[in-house]
């Protein structure tokens, strides 16, 4: 992706997952907006994206982070919400393993609290150790945690699999994690 849509990214990003208000929007309960709508949101606030920027950012985002619905013209961020929407997810379940991308200032609080969902409505689990390295890489130094789902389903914890392939789950105790991975 051009450096300058990884920008837009995070721009839309913040207003689609976290702060709508920020260009005065308003998401429906599912977390749609009209793309209309956004763009005059956009504009009113100085944030200068074409339709088609937006396009092609949906298009080439490696992570899958937003869906555009053709038929109704609208646009949402697919998980990762610190504001309330009904993402409709349905449950499935997970691979044996899972992993957890994070920075290893985190270790001890983590060690001792598990995973939690801080700000967002799950905690976001990979199925390749390569993706959990990148949602790590974006605050330091690296640690994967390697989660182990099956017992965590055997044990009742529900799962769920976003529409770009991430998993989620409300916690992650820490007796679930089968091994802890240091990157340098």
């Amino acid at each position: 992706m051009k450096k300058e849509h990884i920008k837009k990214s995070k721009i839309l990003s913040l207003i689609l997952r976290h702060q709508p208000e920020y260009i005065d929007i308003k998401l429906d309960e599912k977390g749609w907006v009209s793309i209309n709508e956004l763009l005059s949101g956009c504009e009113k606030k100085g944030i200068k994206i074409s339709r088609e920027e937006i396009e092609e950012i949906v298009k080439t985002n490696d992570k899958k982070r937003f869906t555009i619905c053709k038929y109704t013209d609208k646009i949402k961020a697919n998980q990762g919400h610190s504001i309330k929407v009904s993402l409709n997810l349905k449950c499935a379940n997970p691979p044996d393993i899972l992993y957890h991308g994070t920075t290893i200032k985190f270790t001890d609080s983590i060690i001792k609290q598990g995973l939690l969902k801080m700000n967002c409505h799950h905690v976001h689990l990979s199925s390749d150790i390569e993706t959990a390295k990148k949602v790590g890489s974006r605050h330091g130094k690296v640690m994967i945690l390697v989660i182990d789902t099956k017992k965590m389903t055997e044990d009742g914890y529900k799962f769920y699999l976003s529409e770009n392939n991430i998993w989620l789950v409300d916690q992650v105790p820490s007796i679930y994690f089968s091994k802890i991975i240091k990157v340098s």
